[in-house]
């Protein structure tokens, strides 16, 4: 979507008028007699039957355009609540088969004026994303090309709100990662796509399977063996603040690039989701993109364990016991347990190598969360009160939700083992997610952590407020704002 500004409403665009004005007449510098007019005589309607003109939209073949829109908003209204806004607008003008619009945005000043415009146009954008990549033109859906804004803006103004569209990119990395197939994306390809980060600015470390086995990074080998493409954990460093002291703070992702579940196989019937189980590892890399292209002012590193869950005849078997980089020692009772494997090597080595202020990872790490929490919350996982009051007020302010589970004492005992320090799961119906965080725990030390499991908001298969049906990017404007409030 291409995105301009115009200080002139031209009849050939769709114009989307929005005020928070409900007068019966409508005041606008930009708009000719005629078309005031007109707009006018809606307004006179609506109040004459009491109707409720929030989120109303009209549509129309006037002479003095070629079709309009007009909103009346609430000035109260919360900024996600005019993201969501702005999406329910494309929803409708898209029906009508509209290429292009022009925003019109009256009776709003200052500070208010650029809030409500960067809201309005980050809802459309996101929701005007789709992933067509191996559609042929004739097949693909129609969608909105360009959005044309006129306000009274000044120049600083206009700049800010193209670096705020410009830092959207980070989202649709994200979306673009997670709803590519398998066959496209795995652990060296997801490296490839992501070095255009270095163009803005991050560093990129790799560490291919000799490195790793030197390190002894056996639990997340384990569960590459299978594949005929090797892992990979790559390391993204952002210094937003050269002159801080400060250690960084760190998010760690999980990058199952395709799971079949290993000799412990998955049903065949939704399978070919399991494309999306590096969704954890495809929000990191989106956040840290986001990060740089606006410029964050933190010192963060992102890091993804990337593999291949394959059960061919060098697989990993039920039974096996893995050496863990920590030292630790995991029985591996089901292969399809096998996101946290992963995550236990990269959470260990980013707390030795880095010393992180903090430890946040994001994975797709189990069907429990869904049962759980359905499609609408991301659980949420802590050793630090403090962290997960942070995280909570974000996920207020951007709408992606998170819920706390409880971490406990009795269901890590749930996870020891006869012959080796534990194991990957409990055997047990219950408490699945817990137990899965509480796994996880075990390889973060005294550093304060925080465990997103997103298996349930990663993928929509109707689509959500801001996305359409396929990857959601859930969790890039969660922790960019969890950035940029706390440790900016």
């Amino acid at each position: 979507m291409k995105i301009t500004f115009t200080n002139n409403v031209s009849s050939n665009d769709h114009l989307v008028f929005i005020t928070f004005d409900k007068k019966s007449t409508f005041k606008s510098k930009f708009l000719d007699k005629t078309k005031k007019d007109l707009i006018t005589g809606f307004l006179k309607q609506k109040n004459k039957d009491n109707g409720n003109i929030f989120q109303t939209f009209f549509h129309s073949t006037a002479k003095s355009f070629s079709s309009f829109s007009l909103v009346i908003g609430d000035n109260t209204s919360r900024n996600v609540e005019l993201e969501v806004l702005s999406g329910k607008i494309l929803s409708f003008i898209e029906s009508k088969k509209i290429n292009n619009i022009c925003l019109v945005v009256e009776n709003i000043k200052g500070k208010k004026m650029f809030d409500t415009l960067e809201n309005l146009v980050s809802g459309l954008c996101m929701k005007n994303y789709r992933f067509e990549k191996y559609k042929n033109f004739s097949r693909k859906d129609f969608q909105i090309q360009t959005i044309k804004i006129c306000s009274a803006l000044g120049q600083k103004d206009k700049q800010n709100l193209e670096r705020k569209i410009e830092s959207l990119k980070g989202i649709f990395l994200t979306r673009d990662l997670v709803s590519e197939p398998a066959n496209v994306l795995y652990p060296s390809k997801f490296v490839e796509v992501c070095n255009v980060l270095k163009k803005v600015g991050i560093k990129i470390d790799v560490l291919d399977e000799k490195k790793m086995k030197s390190l002894g990074m056996n639990a997340l080998l384990g569960v590459a063996q299978g594949s005929v493409r090797p892992g990979r954990v790559m390391i993204m460093k952002w210094n937003g603040n050269t002159k801080s002291k400060e250690k960084p703070i760190s998010f760690i992702g999980k990058g199952v690039t395709f799971d079949t579940g290993g000799i412990s196989i998955k049903p065949s019937g939704g399978m070919e989701d399991m494309k999306w189980d590096m969704g954890g590892a495809g929000v990191v890399a989106g956040l840290m993109y986001t990060l740089a292209l606006r410029k964050s002012k933190a010192n963060v590193i992102g890091a993804v364990g990337l593999v291949e869950n394959m059960p061919d005849g060098n697989a990993q078997r039920p039974g096996d016991v893995v050496k863990s980089m920590s030292g630790q020692t995991i029985e591996v009772l089901n292969t399809d347990a096998e996101g946290r494997l992963v995550l236990a090597d990269v959470l260990w080595y980013v707390k030795e190598k880095f010393k992180p202020k903090l430890m946040i990872d994001l994975a797709t790490l189990t069907g429990a969360i869904i049962v759980a929490l359905g499609e609408r919350y991301a659980g949420l996982f802590s050793n630090d009160n403090s962290l997960v009051k942070k995280i909570l007020n974000s996920s207020e302010r951007t709408n992606e939700l998170v819920w706390q589970l409880p971490l406990d004492e009795k269901f890590d005992k749930l996870l020891d083992c006869q012959i080796a320090d534990m194991k990957n799961i409990t055997g047990t119906r219950g408490a699945g997610s817990i137990t899965a965080a509480q796994f996880l725990k075990r390889f973060v030390g005294n550093t304060s952590w925080a465990h997103l499991d997103i298996a349930g908001v990663t993928w929509s298969k109707k689509g959500t407020e801001f996305s359409r049906p396929g990857g959601t990017g859930f969790g890039v404007r969660l922790l960019d704002d969890f950035v940029r409030t706390n440790y900016e």
